[in-house]
This record gives structure tokens, C-alpha cells and sequence, in this order.
């Protein structure tokens, strides 16, 4: 017994030992479950939105205006309702408002994608705008810096209302929001979509002729919302689209080797720049020498292009010899390049025996940089650097001083992180998908189509080195768009042709009248 007894006890003891610390690691595991559920389950704050509300008076295209800005953030929610993002937006409404169903309202953005609408605020649709050297012959240095009243701004003819895309300005994910599911090509068009008919219903606008106003980046957008405001179960039908320096199909777009259309797109964008540098086309007017160009372009260096190494060593010299005269590059270069100039190179050699690199969202720009011979500008784009300190304070310290906005953290006026985790794919993940350049112009033309009152201004800058000119004219000249009810407008200018004086005032007038061909 006592033997027994012994052994009993010591198996009892065992036990006790096993079970206790199953026990304890099975707590240990819920504990260290429960912790990461209740991480995984940590959502943003979800603060009061802001809202800033002022009145002002302002002559627009000769007219006295009363009108109300409103600056506030505006909640987008999820399928059950919870709070994912806000979308900061400023709202120029005329005050007292009149009939709604005839005042015009104008949703306005920019592009990146990562860019917010401090561009198109501050340098053409905002009631007030900052002058930057219209000639584009300095840098805007450093402060103070010049914000004057725009006069030649719209709001004599429609609202206007600047959006800003989360991850942009003052826009951000709030709650159970996600980066992910606002930072995609259709999350993007999704989510300006919603805001534009939540405002739209909270304003009483509905019956108000609708038009988007993009610019880059922002004409894909808008083509893509344009095609999303069809469906949802609330069909939106808009009146018209301004796309200024479009980007539709990015083959035209994007110069790269090997991309034939872009060799194409390109060229007369570089001859044009290349007559501004007086380098090429001299004693012929720029339109001339443009017409010139784009008859080259379509009639020989195309087929040439296609032909490829099939080009006589005769024909690939008259091919040399003909880029040269347009380029205004040395020949032999040109051969070198196997008559492919890509446009970083262009920048970078056009004016190479001054030492100087020309920019890229607008040719006229030049930089002086320490490296001479880098393939492309290294200090990065001088059409950009050269404007966007006094693009960044004018915003600021016009809502600041005029709006009397006041915020808890900085107004990004750019979000590079957007463009790094940007999600170009257009179809469910688990569905296959091989990547093609980004193309919505079929979508704007079926979009046309369905809705045959829907009017496109086109505005396009001859010296606009990332989205040429002719890509505009090759893109809309194709993809089942119905030409009729298309305007293309050009301006001596680039990218922004409006921090070019004289085409601010031409592209305000040419958009004044775009309106009023109802």
C-alpha cells in the first residue's frame, strides 16, 4: 500500500505539473491572441470634421460677385457606415445662389496621382492667384511673394469646388479607412465619385449642369469619374469635361525605349520647343513649323519607325537629317540615338553648349546644373523647382489670412508615398491581369456616347514635355470619341500654360466660351 501510495502521489504530481502549465500556455496564447486581435481591430481617430465658412466679393469677368467660400473636410463612409476618409474641399458658391438649375458647378482637381489642386487654385480658378514669372526667365526665389486678385477667374459663370484626394493636401484615412482602398486608379475615381454626389446632395444641386475640371493626372481621373458618376444605382450625367494637358492613354506619355507611340507623341512637342530656343524653324511662325512637324510625323517618321532596321543606310540619314532640322540636335547624335530621342535626353541636350537643362512640364523653363553630361536633368524638373515654393506659400497664406482656415497639421501640397504604393491594376485581385500601359480614353469616348449632351475642352501647351500636344490630337482622334463635341485649344506655354500670362487670359476666355455653347 504504501508503495502504491507513493507512486499514486507521484502521478498525481505529474499531472498536476502537465495540466498547470497547458493551463498557463493556454493563456499565454489567448492573451498574446487577444492582443493582436485588439491591434488588428486599433482604428484611427475619428475627430470632429472642419469646417471654415467666409464671405467675399470679387469682379470676374467684369461682373461683381458675392459669393461664400467653404473650406471643410467632408467624411466618406463604408458600406456599413463607419467613417474611412476625409476629403478636405474648398467650395466658391455666389451668394445669394439664384436658380440651381441654371448656376453651374465646376468640381476641380489635379493629378500626381499624389498632387493636391493648389496648382488650379492658386493659377487659374481661385479668386485669388500668385504671380510667377510669366516668361519663365527666373526662379521665384525666395519670399515674399505675390498673390493677387484673378480677374480673369470664373466665378461669374459657375461654382467652383477644389478637391483634394485623400493622401493629398488635407485629405486623409480616418477610422477603419486604408490607404489601399483610396490609392488605386478606380479606388481614386471611387472615392471622388462618392464625395461628388454626397456634395452635391447635401448642396441640393442636382438639378445644377455639372462639369469636371482636371488637369494631368486629374484628366485620367476625370474620365474615370465620368464613367463611375453612370453608375452606383445614381446616375450622374455631367455636361461637359475641361482637360487641361491630358493624359488618357499613357503611351502618348511616356517616353521610354521601345514605346514607338511616344517616339510619335513626342516630336512635334520637341520641334515646337525647339523654335521657342531658336533652335529650329527660324523665320517660320511657330503654327507653321508645328504643321510642318506633325505632317513629317505622320507621313515618313512613322513608317520609318515601323521599318526599324529594314531603313537603308540612305533613308535612315534623310530620317537623321529631317530630325535634325526639327530637333534642331546635332545629326550625328540623332544617328547614334537610332533616330529614338527620349525626351530626358532632348532636355538635357537641347541647349547642352550652354550648360543648361531645359524643364519638362514646361520647355521654356532652363536649369543650370552642376553635371553636365547626366542622361537627363539631375537637379530634377526646372519647370517645377522654379514655381513650386511660391505655388506652397500663396496657398497657405491665402487660407490662413482670407479663408481664416486653421488646421492641426501641415496642407501637403504634394504626397509622394501616394505614387510609390499607387495601384494600377483595373480588375479584382485572384482575376488575371498583365499590365498595359494606362489607357481611359475608350472609357470617356462610351461615356460620350451614353451621354449625348456631354461636351470636352481639350487645353494643350506646345511646350509641354510630359503630356504633348500631340498625343492629345492622336488620342482623341481615336478610341470611339466623338469628335464634334471636342475643343482642342493650344497655348504657348507648357504643362500650367496658365503661369504664362497671356494664356491665362486666353484659357479663361476659351473656357468662358466652352461654357456658354450650350
Amino acid at each position: 500500500m504504501l508503495i502504491y501510495s507513493e507512486k499514486h502521489n507521484h502521478i498525481v504530481e505529474k499531472m498536476t505539473k502537465r495540466t498547470l502549465f497547458l493551463i498557463g500556455l493556454l493563456c499565454a496564447t489567448i492573451t498574446v491572441n487577444a492582443q493582436k486581435a485588439m491591434k488588428k481591430e486599433a482604428i484611427k481617430p475619428i475627430p470632429k470634421p472642419q469646417s471654415f465658412i467666409t464671405t467675399h466679393q470679387g469682379v470676374f469677368g467684369g461682373k461683381t460677385v458675392n459669393y461664400k467660400a467653404t473650406a471643410k473636410e467632408t467624411y466618406l463612409t463604408n458600406d456599413k457606415g463607419d467613417s474611412v476618409a476625409s476629403i478636405w474641399s474648398v467650395a466658391y458658391t455666389k451668394n445669394p445662389m439664384g436658380s440651381v438649375g441654371k448656376r453651374p458647378v465646376t468640381f476641380v482637381f489635379n493629378g500626381g496621382p499624389g498632387s493636391a489642386s493648389v496648382w488650379l487654385h492658386m493659377g487659374l480658378f481661385g479668386p485669388q492667384i500668385v504671380n510667377v514669372d510669366s516668361e519663365a526667365k527666373k526662379d521665384d526665389g525666395a519670399a515674399p511673394y505675390n498673390l493677387v486678385k484673378n480677374k480673369h477667374g470664373l466665378l461669374d459663370i459657375t461654382d467652383i469646388v477644389f478637391i483634394d484626394p485623400v493622401g493629398t493636401g488635407y485629405s486623409r484615412v480616418v477610422g477603419k479607412g486604408k490607404e489601399k482602398d483610396f490609392w488605386g486608379l478606380k479606388e481614386d475615381a471611387n472615392s471622388v465619385t462618392k464625395f461628388i454626389r454626397q456634395w452635391i446632395t447635401e448642396n441640393e444641386r442636382w438639378f445644377s449642369p455639372k462639369y469636371l475640371a482636371g488637369e494631368s493626372f486629374g484628366t485620367t481621373r476625370a474620365a474615370a469619374v465620368g464613367k463611375a458618376l453612370e453608375g452606383g444605382g445614381q446616375n450622374m450625367a455631367l455636361n461637359g469635361m475641361i482637360l487641361i494637358s491630358q493624359a488618357l492613354d499613357y503611351d502618348g506619355s511616356t517616353s521610354i525605349h521601345d514605346n514607338i507611340t511616344s517616339y510619335i507623341t513626342y516630336l512635334p512637342s520637341m520641334a515646337a520647343t525647339a523654335w521657342y530656343h531658336k533652335k529650329a524653324g527660324q523665320g517660320k511662325t511657330l503654327e507653321a513649323f508645328v504643321a510642318e512637324c506633325r505632317s513629317f510625323t505622320y507621313n515618313t517618321y512613322t513608317p520609318a519607325l515601323y521599318k526599324g532596321n529594314l531603313l537603308s543606310a540612305t533613308e535612315r540619314n534623310n530620317i537623321a537629317e529631317r530630325l535634325a532640322y526639327f530637333t534642331g540636335l546635332d545629326i550625328n547624335y540623332i544617328l547614334r540615338s537610332n533616330l529614338r530621342i527620349l525626351m530626358r535626353r532632348f532636355q538635357k541636350q537641347l541647349l547642352a553648349e550652354k550648360g543648361l537643362a531645359i524643364g519638362r512640364l514646361d520647355g521654356r523653363f532652363m536649369g543650370d546644373e552642376a553635371d553636365k553630361l547626366s542622361d537627363g536633368p539631375h537637379l530634377g524638373d526646372a519647370a517645377s523647382y522654379q514655381i513650386s515654393a511660391a505655388y506652397t506659400a500663396a496657398l497657405n497664406h491665402y487660407y490662413a489670412t482670407e479663408l481664416n482656415v486653421k488646421m492641426d497639421r501641415p496642407y501637403l501640397t504634394s504626397n509622394g508615398k501616394i505614387g510609390a504604393k499607387w495601384r494600377w491594376r483595373t480588375v479584382p485581385d485572384g482575376s488575371y491581369w498583365e499590365p498595359t500601359p494606362v489607357n481611359v480614353s475608350r472609357a470617356l469616348g462610351e461615356t460620350m456616347r451614353r451621354n449625348t449632351a456631354m461636351k470636352v475642352m481639350v487645353a494643350s501647351g506646345y511646350y509641354d514635355l510630359i503630356t504633348p500636344f500631340f498625343d492629345a490630337e492622336y488620342t482623341f482622334a481615336r478610341n470611339g470619341i466623338v469628335k464634334e463635341r471636342v475643343q482642342m485649344t493650344y497655348y504657348e506655354a507648357g504643362h500650367m500654360m496658365y503661369t504664362h500670362e497671356p494664356d491665362l487670359i486666353k484659357l479663361s476666355a476659351d473656357i468662358r466660351a466652352f461654357f456658354s455653347e450650350e
